[in-house]
């Protein structure tokens, strides 16, 4: 059904900005159809190429597809508007917003002194103390740590590496279902996605193949805790990806192992298989804290000098206080402790709800990491009616390119007598207490 919302301009530049004003304000929804090429033309008193070459700019950067017969839409993530949750309604319990329990977070202390750095922060951009204690982290997990360096968050640090190793129009191989912030960011560079299937053991090597072979030039992935299915690489699985990604040695590899730390045994990981262009992205936010915005890369000499040397171009350093910071919370003793009591719960957490919704026969893709990954056929059905009843889940839409529905719930903060609770309200709401969905 044609939009109500009334695009302007004479010119290509300004039918586009049109265009994006009316998605960045929402009068243009996701799935919103723009008007046929030369009807809109004759609308605006435009050439057909006028239009068609506005279209073409919006499609690159993200706010419209086109498909086929069915005209060019909104996208469903448009660049200018985030695929974020909408607002939790007041008195429902907040299961979708994939945050840490605070109870084990530790309390962020700035350091009261931070030594100067004499001469420029650009020619001293990481603290030596930090430095190594995060060589240290990536090696004991048997990640090469010859080179590292430091970033503001996962997405500041994918978001760089991207930009300088690819141009706009080339694509990238991304997980699906995978993590939503990622699926914005991706075309909001001008890159393509192609869509990757996971299953328990993270992504599946025929579909890896079949990206390759589409000519992806980067692939973004998670070695464990994948958001938002809880997938882990086993080793037979990373080994038959990395044998894969060797036939194609100049694609990057970006791995983002979020959740170190606070999800079980090390796993295996691409960073280890002797690829030739590869960076690990590790963060903290879900170990010590959301609010601290610091990543550690490390990775092959190519890439961490690409990624460094447009840093220094912008940012130019993350903020030495924050470094401060960080190297006093790893090293000390009782954040590891509370760190430690934190994972013990998490996967506690995370089983109870598996286990609660197996008793009504819903099968969850509990794998790790701080979510279950719930396949349903109606995501709106289940979100609404668990809404209900006091829940509030997140719909699927938001990590989906092509895979199928389900609903993502986090599990952080959700004590194994309320899991028993929230399995009896989503069977209500399937309404069938022995159905299972997905698989």
């Amino acid at each position: 059904m044609a939009t109500q919302y009334s695009i302007q301009g004479e010119t290509a530049k300004g039918i586009a900005a049109s265009v994006e004003r009316g998605v960045a304000d929402g009068d243009l929804a996701p799935g919103d159809a723009l008007p046929p090429v030369r009807r809109l033309a004759d609308e605006l008193g435009v050439s057909p190429g006028t239009v068609a070459t506005a279209y073409k700019e919006l499609r690159r950067r993200g706010l419209v597809v086109t498909r086929g017969r069915g005209g060019t839409v909104v996208a469903e993530a448009p660049s200018v508007a985030s695929r974020r949750p909408p607002r939790v309604p007041e008195g429902l319990v907040d299961l979708a917003g994939g945050h840490p329990d605070p109870a084990f977070l530790p309390v962020l202390r700035p350091p009261a002194e931070v030594r100067p750095v004499f001469g420029s922060h650009r020619a001293a951009p990481r603290l030596t103390a930090l430095e190594e204690l995060t060589r240290a982290w990536f090696a004991r997990d048997g990640v090469p740590a010859e080179r590292v360096t430091f970033a503001h968050g996962s997405l500041d640090c994918i978001a760089r590496l991207l930009s300088v190793e690819l141009r706009p129009g080339d694509a990238v191989a991304v997980e699906d279902p995978g993590f939503h912030h990622l699926l914005d960011l991706v075309p909001a560079l001008g890159l393509r996605m192609l869509p990757v299937t996971v299953d328990r053991e993270g992504i599946v090597p025929e579909a890896l193949r079949t990206a390759l072979r589409a000519g992806v030039r980067a692939l973004v992935c998670t070695p464990r805790a994948q958001n938002p299915t809880g997938a882990a690489f086993s080793p037979a699985r990373r080994d038959e990806l990395a044998a894969l990604l060797r036939a194609f040695p100049e694609v990057l590899v970006v791995e983002d192992d979020y959740t170190v730390e606070i999800e079980g045994p090390v796993a295996p990981t691409l960073a280890a298989a002797g690829l030739e262009r590869w960076a690990q992205v590790r963060t903290v936010s879900k170990r010590l804290g959301v609010d601290l915005r610091w990543a550690a890369v490390a990775g092959d000499p190519v890439t961490i000098a690409r990624h460094d040397g447009r840093m220094l171009m912008t940012s130019g350093w993350v903020s030495h206080v924050l470094q401060e910071t960080v190297a006093g919370l790893f090293s000390d003793p009782a954040v590891a402790r509370l760190v430690a009591a934190g994972e013990a719960a998490y996967a506690e957490r995370r089983r109870a709800l598996s286990g609660a919704l197996a008793v009504y026969g819903i099968r969850a893709a509990e794998g790790s990491g701080l979510n279950v990954w719930v396949p349903v056929r109606d995501e709106s059905a289940v979100v609404n009616g668990l809404r209900t009843q006091g829940w509030w889940v997140a719909a699927g839409a938001r990590f989906r390119i092509a895979a199928p529905t389900g609903v993502r719930i986090t599990t952080a903060a959700l004590l194994p007598a309320d899991a028993e609770r929230l399995a009896a309200d989503f069977a209500a709401v399937l309404g069938d207490a022995q159905a299972t969905y997905g698989g």
